[in-house]
């Protein structure tokens, strides 16, 4: 026997959070089917001394817009966990946890949702599980010793949690530089697989690299201003809210004694085979930065805004770094490693082809071209804040509202 439901949203990340909040205050019967056994399982998923990258005024789910009196300090991981589980208790919020969506087909009206306890009917499904639904690793990672112990970013606690001896961490946006620089600044030998990630300051002439995103409308940006579509899935550029927040740079980084390799070939038991491609990242990484503050100078004086002139400091040491080839594991001290890179998705539980060559929903701000089926909680859903906690909230106003008018009173 089926249930009956108006709406049902799968996830309750910020995105079916949001979502739901919207639908509420409309007076639309919905449910948000959540496969966790709570709320934020995304969010306890991270180490110990996580923060959020962006500063606390950035936090704004509907109707809980941040309030608190450190706008421009950055939240660490228990208080992002427990801001959202006052949002659930607050708005009352329906959810169901333990449920996990299997099977989502077309009926003749609406939709058949399966899940491991009960199944489903309902005018219109939003998908919000996200693009990080599960830890990649490559297939050459199974190749490695047994007596290393390797584990996904989303895994890592601390330092103390790792066995003795030097780790390499692999991956250099921004999980992988931050887990970097905090296993060697507490003395741990650390190798460090570079990617093409960017970098960014943390503050620039006097304000918040993210001030300057929303000032000159960085975030507003839409998948037409990549250089291919395939651009939203890049990792994210170096940061850290960690301490108050500062500057992450690979050159630092090896100034300070830190063993820059360039990406990953392949690994066969102790040896790895790495690409001679560190120097080229490194590059890519300094044309970020540079490009931002020239786009922020240019930003300033065009608008004439009195803000303090400051030129960034020019680090150059990871050019000066061996390019090394191979690296023997043991012969490093290598006892563990940790992989920042990134994450995967898989939408086949929905029976449509709603998808492109990528597998990422073809939409148009959330809404499909599938009467009922509709995506929230995505980079570049709409614009480049979609996905985030500064933008989400807006997305799914206008998705709830598609609902409303769309579907039955």
């Amino acid at each position: 026997m089926s249930e009956q439901v108006d709406t049902i949203i799968v996830g309750a990340g910020q995105g079916g959070l949001s979502t739901s909040y919207h639908l509420k205050r409309q007076g639309r019967e919905h449910v948000i089917l959540e496969q966790a056994d709570r709320v934020a399982e995304a969010w306890r998923n991270r180490w110990d001394s996580f923060t959020l990258i962006t500063p606390n005024w950035t936090v704004r789910l509907p109707g809980a817009e941040y309030q608190g009196d450190d706008p421009d300090g950055f939240m660490a991981r228990d208080e992002v966990i427990a801001y959202f589980e006052d949002y659930v208790e607050r708005f009352e919020l329906p959810i169901r946890y333990g449920t996990r969506v299997t099977f989502i087909e077309p009926m003749e009206a609406g939709y058949r949702v399966r899940t491991d306890k009960v199944e489903y009917e309902t005018a219109n499904v939003v998908m919000a599980t996200g693009l990080y639904q599960g830890p990649r690793i490559p297939p050459f990672g199974s190749n490695l010793p047994a007596d290393i112990r390797q584990m996904h970013s989303s895994e890592y606690r601390s330092p103390e949690a790792l066995p003795a001896g030097a780790a390499l961490v692999v991956g250099s946006a921004q999980s992988g530089c931050q887990i970097a620089e905090e296993l060697y600044q507490g003395g741990r030998k650390v190798y460090l697989s570079v990617s093409g990630a960017g970098r960014v300051p943390r503050r620039y002439r006097g304000k918040d690299i993210t001030w300057w995103f929303d000032e000159m409308g960085f975030w507003d940006k839409t998948i037409d201003n990549l250089p291919s579509p395939k651009a939203k899935f890049a990792g994210s550029a170096h940061g850290t809210g960690k301490d108050g927040g500062h500057t992450i740079n690979l050159h630092q980084f090896a100034r300070d004694g830190v063993v820059l390799l360039g990406h990953i070939q392949s690994i066969q038991e102790n040896r790895i085979v790495l690409a001679p491609d560190l120097k080229e990242n490194l590059a890519n990484s300094d044309k970020g930065e540079a490009e931002m503050v020239k786009g922020i100078d240019t930003y300033i004086e065009k608008n004439g805004l009195d803000v303090p002139v400051e030129t960034l400091p020019a680090l150059r040491d990871g050019y000066e770094a061996e390019i090394i080839p191979e690296l023997d594991l043991e012969g490093a001290g290598i006892t563990s490693v940790i992989w920042a890179t990134g994450y995967k998705f898989d939408f086949s539980m929905v029976k449509l082809p709603a998808f492109d060559e990528d597998g990422y929903p073809v939409q148009k701000r959330g809404v499909t071209e599938f009467p009922g089926l509709y995506f929230i909680g995505l980079q570049f859903l709409h614009t480049m804040k979609s996905g985030l906690l500064i933008g989400v909230g807006d997305d799914a106003a206008y998705v709830a509202s598609s609902i409303t008018t769309n579907g039955k009173a």
